[in-house]
């Protein structure tokens, strides 16, 4: 969305895609898990009466709009990509498929995961870290406004302390807004660590792949 309120900034894309070309080029595997809140949000249209499942489904409609996007300015930079859906739409993308999606990341491809998990009542958190299993990911990079974690919404409270390493137990004790209790508890459940950081900041994914000190990470 970048600055606008609504829709595709073919900026902010350029902006994004210049760095997954960046560290693609490193010789990574890399897998995108797009949201769609720019096009569409659910809970927005269930305040005005939507029935949840039909919200839900937009949705993940509007991911699939966003994952396009992303794939075209990004093979502009000559990377090969492949999006891959959770719900099976063959005329523009894949279905998911685990090998399939493991097979393009052997053949060095990116691979942008659209349509969230498929099913209705998950969240984009929640696709993003079942993806990451299933494709065996190392770790899992939440892109954000903001620097990383904080104590409390930065934005409500100018005092909210930025905290730079949390146990996963902590984010739900606490009731940390950085992803839903479902995707915390996942990669929990089977150790991935997830890195929250400022997208915004240019740069930022290079420097965290090299191991600089960016973000809040999770962790045990």
């Amino acid at each position: 969305m970048g600055t606008r309120s609504f829709g595709i900034d073919p900026g902010a894309v350029a902006a994004l895609c210049k760095e997954i070309a960046e560290i693609h080029a490193m010789g990574l595997e890399l897998a995108v898990v797009v949201g769609g809140g720019n096009i569409f949000r659910g809970k927005d249209a269930r305040a005005t009466g939507m029935d949840r499942v039909t919200g839900d489904n937009m949705g993940m409609l509007a991911t699939l709009i966003n994952s396009l996007a992303l794939q075209d300015a990004l093979e502009q930079r000559n990377v090969i990509t492949r999006v891959l859906s959770a719900v099976e739409i063959r005329q523009v993308a894949e279905l998911f498929i685990r090998r399939r999606a493991l097979r393009h990341l052997e053949k060095g491809r990116v691979i942008i995961l659209a349509a969230g998990t498929g099913n209705p009542y998950f969240t984009t958190d929640s696709a993003a870290a079942l993806r990451a299993m299933e494709i065996k990911a190392e770790v899992l990079l939440k892109a954000t406004k903001v620097e990383g974690i904080y104590s409390a919404d930065p934005a409500e409270e100018p005092d909210a302390k930025l905290l730079k390493k949390v146990r996963y137990l902590e984010v739900l004790e606490r009731g940390l807004r950085v992803m839903d209790t479902t995707a915390i508890s996942l990669c929990m459940d089977n150790r991935l660590p997830i890195v929250v950081f400022n997208i915004r900041e240019s740069g930022n994914i290079r420097r965290l792949i090299l191991g600089e000190d960016v973000g809040s990470t999770v962790s045990e």
